[in-house]
């Protein structure tokens, strides 16, 4: 199902112009790569769980470079964690031989209050903290951190270009694929470990985005990465999705949503909904993507049964703000056209007939769930998108219109029954051992 065909909307004259001026719009195909993973390693939890159990130690194993991105930073037992672990990678810097080169860290996010992003500064090149802005950020005095050489960097670009991406790169070896920001919220994250060819592309993003105009280019390592379990190998897309400045609102409600920007991850979402056959799951923080919903009906036309999950009262001034509605109301539209199409027994595009490929007696399922808070998690903010169970796509995009219009993204795709069963038996296992307790079915 990946394969190159998969980015033919990158070909396109709007694909062009889209991508042209980044390192994949000559060649399209560099953005398949091979990836090699191991399902057993994927972890679930909180934000405070994910960085104990993979993100730190993941940071002690660094032997050369870490190149941290993350999207929201704030005081938090999380960054605490972070804290602890750079002042011990320190003081190991120290007890090694002088000849040693410093252990090089870089500490990127995008945002961290509402000041701080009126007042970012402008440049493409974001802002680079002074060690004595540090403890303004919550992180150790410098002199504790005097073992390392640390950068720390922030980059947003006004009014609604959040660098949401979160990901770690360890000595250009191996990359952890996170969901959660380094915060406080108890929510439901997942994060998944990556190796192979594929992080050549991880490190080419972080040079482009983050690395402009500061290190000389560093040599990946020879050392390989043992993961804890067995690694197979796989076919998966590195899909990046760049920041744009223009929202493309159309304010009039009778007029028809602008098409979104045709970058990797938007042309791949779009394909693999247009060409699944059985089944579409969808786990998302937010829904008020038009393009996704749009997609998601056009599906359920061509008989594909789909599932959604996603929260209710989630970040609502933001998606106010970034999308003019929320996913409730857009949740109720989605239950309400359908609903017609089950009523009518027909596409609410009205392809009844043989020349679209549409058996208006036979529509697929619908079913919209809202996570159900526990003691643990109080939302879920994991992004995942599974196709027919034989494609699952994991990273930072939500299905909602911040991320189709403004915000940069960052996902993979990997195809493999292996898996899309591996990730979902984890997800679902966070839902109470069985999916449907966790959930508020509509």
């Amino acid at each position: 199902m990946l394969t190159l065909e998969c980015l033919n909307g990158l070909t396109t004259r709007q694909g062009i112009e889209e991508n042209k001026t980044h390192i994949w719009g000559n060649d399209p195909s560099i953005l398949l790569r091979p990836v090699e993973t191991s399902v057993a390693d994927f972890t679930v939890g909180s934000g405070v769980d994910i960085y104990t159990s993979a993100v730190l130690p993941a940071f002690e194993s660094a032997q050369y470079e870490i190149l941290f991105v993350t999207c929201f930073w704030a005081h938090s037992a999380s960054l605490k964690k972070l804290c602890s672990t750079l002042v011990k990678l320190s003081d190991r810097a120290h007890s090694q031989s002088t000849s040693t080169p410093k252990l090089r860290v870089s500490l990127c996010f995008s945002s961290r209050s509402l000041t701080q992003k009126l007042f970012h500064a402008s440049s493409a090149t974001g802002y680079v903290y002074p060690p004595s802005k540090w403890r303004s950020l919550g992180l150790p005095p410098p002199e504790d951190l005097e073992g390392l050489n640390l950068q720390v960097k922030s980059h947003f670009v006004l009014p609604f270009s959040v660098m949401h991406p979160k990901f770690v790169i360890i000595d250009r070896q191996r990359v952890l694929l996170p969901s959660c920001n380094l915060s406080w919220e108890s929510w439901l994250e997942c994060c998944l470990p990556l190796t192979g060819p594929i992080v050549n592309s991880f490190v080419q993003f972080w040079q482009h985005t983050w690395g402009r105009n500061d290190w000389a280019d560093f040599p990946a390592t020879s050392l390989p990465y043992r993961a804890s379990s067995v690694v197979t190998n796989h076919t998966a897309l590195f899909l990046p999705s760049p920041h744009h400045r223009n929202p493309h609102f159309r304010l009039l409600p009778f007029t028809s949503f602008a098409p979104p920007p045709p970058t990797p991850l938007n042309a791949l979402i779009l394909y693999l909904f247009s060409r699944a056959r059985d089944s579409i799951v969808l786990l998302t923080p937010n829904l008020t993507s038009p393009p996704v919903i749009s997609a998601l009906l056009e599906a359920i036309t061509r008989g594909v049964n789909v599932t959604v999950i996603t929260n209710r009262r989630m970040m609502i001034l933001e998606q106010l703000i970034t999308s003019g509605t929320i996913t409730e109301l857009c949740v109720w539209k989605l239950r309400r056209r359908y609903d017609r199409m089950s009523r009518r027994k027909m596409s609410p595009y009205h392809f009844e007939d043989a020349e679209n490929g549409v058996d208006a007696r036979n529509i697929g399922s619908l079913r919209v769930g809202y996570y159900c808070p526990t003691v643990e998690y109080k939302r879920t903010h994991i992004k995942c998108s599974i196709i027919d169970d034989r494609v699952v796509v994991l990273g930072s995009g939500n299905m909602d219109r911040a991320s189709w219009y403004t915000s940069q993204e960052l996902g993979v795709a990997i195809e493999g029954e292996e898996v899309v069963k591996g990730v979902w038996k984890a997800i679902e296992g966070s839902f109470e051992e069985e999916i449907w307790r966790g959930v508020d079915w509509l």
